[in-house]
């Protein structure tokens, strides 16, 4: 028996662990990637009239199985780990410089935000920055960039979706 396209769609973002490309849909079911992405939306849809309790999320450049927001509450009883303590001020800010700069150097995140830029420590350890190499300047200093990890946690589907720089109001975006 041959599973069936909205099936395999189904079991792969549920069983990938991680957001799946449309080129990987593509290739699994065998079709053009135009194909694939049409199948998507219909697999997409074909949740939402259901209403199951999940749905398919665009995100980091793929797709995922997400539970919907207004869900969320009703389950925190059974989710573990707890949330990682809110971000502080001085953590988004050096978040937003590294997101919006990147490629990035200590220095010149310290340059830009006129204090230190301790937190990408804090940062790295929460897996939202990364080293991404180093710069040609005398010393050879680190170059930190985002991760994938940054757009799971902030719900964007790529670094082109961040939201404008002008009058931006960061905190709300970290989802936990």
């Amino acid at each position: 028996m041959t599973p069936s396209p909205q099936a395999l769609i189904g079991a792969a973002l549920l069983a990938a662990g991680r957001p799946v490309t449309r080129r990987e849909v593509a290739d699994l079911l065998g079709l053009p990637e135009e194909a694939a992405a049409r199948a998507l939306e219909a697999f997409a849809a074909t949740l939402r009239a259901a209403g199951l309790g999940f749905e398919v999320e665009a995100v980091a450049g793929g797709y995922r199985l997400v539970v919907p927001p207004p869900l969320s509450a009703h389950l925190s009883p059974l989710l573990a780990p707890p949330a990682l303590p809110p971000l502080s001020a001085a953590a988004l800010e050096v978040l937003a410089v590294i997101a919006y700069r990147q490629p990035v150097t200590r220095a010149e995140i310290e340059a830009m935000r006129g204090g230190s830029a301790g937190t990408v420590m804090t940062l790295q350890e929460r897996e939202l920055v990364k080293v991404v190499g180093r710069s040609g300047a005398v010393g050879q200093p680190l170059l930190y960039g985002t991760t994938e990890r940054f757009l799971l946690e902030f719900g964007l589907t790529g670094l082109d979706a961040l939201p404008p720089l002008e009058g931006a109001d960061f905190s709300h975006l970290l989802r936990g």
